[in-house]
């Protein structure tokens, strides 16, 4: 079969409730073998089970299978499948620190004299838990807002200690929420960016994390004109769909090792955007211009490959013109990196694209002290956080 070929067996077998089979026939692609015809089976069944995400820890996708079943479930949990690609015993990809580390403390989390709260947001989409930075500064004045969502197995504590986001918003007063994605929801927490019905507006996870936003705009003094989101790996993939469908409500979005909204919408396509790019995207619509978007991406990433960060730029400037200019740099005893930055008509820089050469799958110039983090550099929070505050809506 041509490459073309499997992906479309592979999306009939999905559609008809054989998701093992179209994994399996998907491994084969990917790897470069020959793919028979049909599916190859043991017995008629295939040697893999299990969710469909995007692990950081693994090469992981899975995905929950909602699809009614033709027998009943032998448990309460949905039957889900899960592929493995390129693990490699004993690390977690390249630059990336090993899973077993100290436990979490306060001053790994939170400055001294900030506040970190826990709270919930319900809807008729469902509700989710999230955690909210409150900087030392905030004496009942608008401060801007940053939604940062966490990578596959994280958790809004993790996500803080690794990217220190909170100490650099501290600095330059912000807050800073953290939904939190639960297993009920994606067995590894991943955020369900490739699930049709969680890339539109006003309803699945999109509705959540946009109903999180505009509650803490409503309980708090918000400067509403600069709330922006970002993310990491599957929350980076969220973050680029609320900046494609909230771009009334997102001043900019920053994407780290993430893809572009749109490029999967099935167990087939994640697995093709994952490992080689996505072969089509959506068009952001409305009125508005282009989200401002920073992407970070590493380019010996194996777990989502960085085309997925060029096509994220393709996707935030089409249609429009940009000026570009290209930057070098290197991090002192750390990574080498190329900054390109494309601006408007007016010279603005709308995008900046960091690539950052020998880094894999993890947050540029984190701390140890969260899961899947380089400190090599650069810096992405101070980095991203820097580029929002570059950027508010336009006024009505």
């Amino acid at each position: 079969m041509l490459n073309q070929d499997i992906i479309r067996e592979a999306t009939r077998l999905t559609r008809a409730g054989q998701l093992v089979e179209a994994t399996e026939l998907l491994q084969r692609m990917l790897r470069g073998d020959s793919a028979p015809d049909a599916p190859s089976r043991t017995g008629g069944r295939i040697a893999l089970a299990a969710p469909l995400i995007i692990d950081a820890k693994a090469n992981v996708i899975e995905e929950t299978d909602r699809q009614p079943q033709s027998k009943p479930a032998a448990s309460a949990q949905p039957r889900m499948l899960r592929t493995l690609l390129d693990r490699k015993k004993g690390r977690s990809g390249i630059g990336l620190r090993g899973v077993k580390r100290a436990p979490l403390s306060t001053p790994d989390i939170v400055p001294e004299g900030a506040r970190f709260i826990e709270c919930t947001y319900s809807s008729r989409a469902g509700s989710r838990s999230y955690r909210l930075f409150i900087p030392s500064s905030y004496q009942e004045r608008p401060l801007p807002l940053v939604v940062l969502l966490h990578g596959c197995t994280q958790s809004p504590d993790d996500f803080a200690a690794g990217t220190r986001m909170n100490f650099i918003a501290e600095e330059q007063g912000c807050f800073v929420a953290y939904p939190a994605q639960p297993s009920q929801a994606n067995q590894a927490k991943c955020w369900n960016w490739f699930r049709t019905a969680d890339q539109q507006r006003g309803r699945g996870e999109p509705s959540l994390i946009a109903g999180i936003t505009r509650q803490i705009m409503d309980e708090y003094l918000v400067d509403r004109k600069r709330v922006y989101v970002g993310g990491l790996s599957a929350g980076a993939a969220a973050a680029a769909i609320m900046g494609a469908t909230y771009n009334d409500l997102y001043a900019a979005i920053g994407i780290h090792s993430g893809l572009a909204c749109g490029v999967a919408t099935d167990l087939p396509s994640a697995l093709v955007a994952m490992r080689q790019g996505g072969s089509d995207h959506k068009v952001i619509s409305g009125d508005r211009p282009p989200v401002p978007t920073i992407v970070f991406h590493g380019d010996r990433d194996t777990t989502v490959h960085p085309n997925n960060g060029g096509q994220i730029l393709e996707q935030s400037m089409r249609g429009t013109s940009a000026q570009k200019k290209v930057h070098r740099g290197q991090v002192p005893g750390g990574h080498a990196y190329t900054r390109t930055i494309l601006s408007d008509a007016s010279g603005r820089g709308m995008l900046e694209h960091w690539n950052i050469h020998g880094a894999g799958h993890a947050w540029s110039g984190g701390s140890p002290a969260g899961s899947y983090t380089d400190p090599r550099g650069p810096d992405a929070t101070r980095e991203m956080l820097r580029f929002f505050l570059e950027h508010s809506l336009p006024e009505d």
